[in-house]
């Protein structure tokens, strides 16, 4: 089991002085809890990442304040690191009931159905509960991809069980919330009596959000850079080249002074930055070495026939196909593949 895999711990560590470390559980492909990070100062909590919209991460977010003297209502910031629900999930409740902040990176919005901005899931309200809404939210889950294959939706059986997991009785938790503050790169914010440095580390999605205290060292590194595993790069959004934006916002990791304690936001923290950050590279250029060799047997080749050689079995699927797209277009970028066209499918050959 990968750390990242592991179910979430009850026990709450201090990892400095006022910074804290709560486990929350989700239930993700390959993912067992998320770390929400609590920062406490004289006026209360800031909590990083305060877990999914569901009654037991709510009820384990209570538990874990709770063992820090706190209630939900003395969290006054929660920092959005990113726009995936495993990290935003639990903000609407907090600023509902509690009247909690919402910091997140200036580019902060949902691009979970890779749809247009303007009729984005983060946009819309719709209620799961309602059949019309529902399909219509099916529908636009199966819209063509950039390659030219049909996206296959969740069923509207899941679908009703995401709603019935939200805290707040539809699906709005679900959807990304309004930032009450938002902060660009090499900006400073003051949480848990320290000051940070808002790192932005587009890559495993447009709007990541790294926090850098220099003073001691501690890196919030969200899913920008996990211990044992590497973060989904999505081929769908507003990036031109998501690998090569992955690997500059990696890169930039290695050029921050004096880190000591790397704090994911899944698996446990570590300290060795510049390793870390050298092993997913590397991951990565094996990947792209793998698609050039399977190109070498297929000549022109789908992405799904890429697909299936670099990913195992258990594996193919819609994600799966939209990383592989991802190392496709970055090879064609440099070069180093074609792209054409046949009915309606893209099809590339590497070089």
């Amino acid at each position: 089991m990968r750390q990242e895999q592991e179910p979430a711990s009850t026990e709450v560590t201090e990892l400095a002085p006022g910074l804290y470390r709560f486990q929350l559980p989700i239930s993700m492909p390959g993912l067992g809890h998320v770390n929400c990070y609590a920062l406490e100062d004289a006026d209360g909590f800031t909590v990083v990442d305060p877990g999914l919209p569901s009654v037991e991460s709510w009820d384990a977010l209570g538990d874990r304040l709770d063992q820090v003297d706190a209630r939900y209502e003395h969290v006054h910031t929660a920092v959005v690191t990113h726009s995936h629900p495993d990290h935003f999930g639990g903000v609407h409740r907090l600023r509902d009931d509690h009247g909690t902040r919402v910091l997140t990176h200036a580019d902060f919005r949902s691009v979970w159905l890779g749809a247009g901005d303007a009729d984005d899931l983060g946009e819309v309200e719709l209620d799961l509960a309602d059949d019309e809404h529902l399909e219509k939210l099916r529908s636009r889950m199966s819209r063509p991809t950039p390659w030219g294959a049909t996206r296959t939706p969740p069923s509207a059986t899941e679908l009703r069980k995401w709603a019935e997991m939200d805290i707040t009785g539809g699906s709005r938790s679900w959807q990304v919330p309004e930032p009450s503050v938002t902060v660009d790169d090499g900006d400073e914010v003051v949480l848990g009596g320290r000051t940070w440095l808002a790192v932005h580390t587009p890559g495993h999605t447009h709007d990541h959000l790294c926090l850098f205290d220099p003073a001691d060292g501690l890196l919030l590194s969200g899913d920008h850079v996990l211990p044992t595993i590497t973060p989904h790069i999505n081929g769908i959004g507003p990036m031109d080249d998501p690998l090569a934006t992955f690997f500059r916002s990696l890169e930039r990791m290695k050029e921050l002074p004096g880190v000591t304690n790397v704090l994911p936001a899944h698996g446990h923290p570590f300290t060795d930055v510049a390793g870390r950050v050298d092993a997913i590279l590397g991951h990565h250029e094996e990947r792209l070495e793998t698609i050039r060799e399977a190109g070498d047997d297929l000549g022109n080749g789908t992405v799904e026939s890429f697909m299936q050689r670099l990913f195992k079995e258990r594996s193919w699927g819609d994600m799966a196909a939209s990383e592989t797209y991802a190392h496709l277009e970055h090879l064609r970028i440099l070069g180093l593949a074609t792209r054409d066209e046949l009915a309606g499918q893209a099809i590339y050959r590497t070089r």
